[in-house]
């Protein structure tokens, strides 16, 4: 399974726009330009989300094929992670569907979203599956304890092949105004600690929060995930002018770091 690189930058999101910030990219051009722009500050791969004519948040394959074309042209090397994400008006089927028509090099999926019941785990395993056999890597996307056990038991079961594993977990999703913290990631660390293989992981955060959890993952080993779809904010609570600049305040962090735990990444 492909490993992931140490920073990956999420400049778009599903429901942000430019009332939000006005450098926030969504048409393809400018997600390709950030694309490029995050690079240079660091960053090894990029969530891509794409949007429709008027905005919003869209999963169709041809829409994320133009993107992905126009980012391998502006940056050649960075890794594109194509996000299922349902947002509320997309069902399992239709997302696994955008997966199989698109075949992209890398995907990121939330276990609740795929297999919102135990009923549906059968049909996520395949899923699993067929991904792994069509060489397209999965990230698991966790939002808390319960689902991390969820997917250990999937594991246990063979339902989910337990070596290789990637994983994203999202600190703070149901804190009071989504403003994560570093003891977020304690629950997933400590279940995690279960599992009979080491997974892959990322962490992803939202708020002004966002450095200091991103900070504390990579010194425990961890990978992040950086950018505009969770946080808009620097460390000190000013308002970031680009998702480069957010790429490149972690990318400083990370390169503080002792050489030991840059194994595995791929350099930017």
């Amino acid at each position: 399974m492909m490993t992931l690189p140490q920073i990956m930058v999420a400049p778009t999101g599903a429901r942000r726009t430019k009332a939000d910030h006005p450098q926030l990219p969504m048409t393809p051009r400018e997600i390709a330009q950030t694309a490029r722009a995050c690079q240079l500050a660091g960053a090894g791969a990029i969530h891509v989300h794409v949007r429709d004519d008027a905005g919003g948040h869209l999963l169709e394959a041809e829409r994320y094929r133009r993107v992905m074309e126009m980012i391998a042209e502006q940056a050649p090397g960075l890794l594109v992670q194509v996000s299922t994400e349902a947002v509320g008006r997309y069902e399992p089927a239709e997302q696994i569907q955008l997966v199989r028509d698109l075949r992209p090099a890398a995907i990121s999926i939330a276990l609740r979203e795929v297999a919102p019941t135990s009923a549906d785990e059968m049909r996520a395993a395949q899923f699993y599956a067929w991904c792994a056999h069509a060489g397209i890597a999965v990230q698991h996307i966790l939002y808390d304890a319960a689902d991390l056990q969820r997917l250990g038991g999937m594991i246990q079961s063979g339902a989910v092949d337990g070596s290789g594993l990637s994983l994203l977990y999202v600190l703070g999703r149901y804190t009071s105004g989504q403003q994560s913290a570093p003891s977020d990631l304690d629950t997933f660390l400590t279940g995690a600690s279960h599992l009979a293989k080491a997974p892959d992981w990322m962490v992803c955060a939202f708020g002004q929060g966002e450095t200091e959890c991103l900070a504390t993952a990579l010194r425990a080993g961890g990978k992040v995930r950086v950018g505009f779809e969770n946080n808009l904010l620097h460390a000190d609570g000013s308002l970031a002018p680009s998702n480069q600049s957010r790429v490149a305040a972690i990318r400083q962090i990370a390169d503080t770091l002792p050489s030991t735990l840059h194994q595995g990444v791929a350099q930017s």
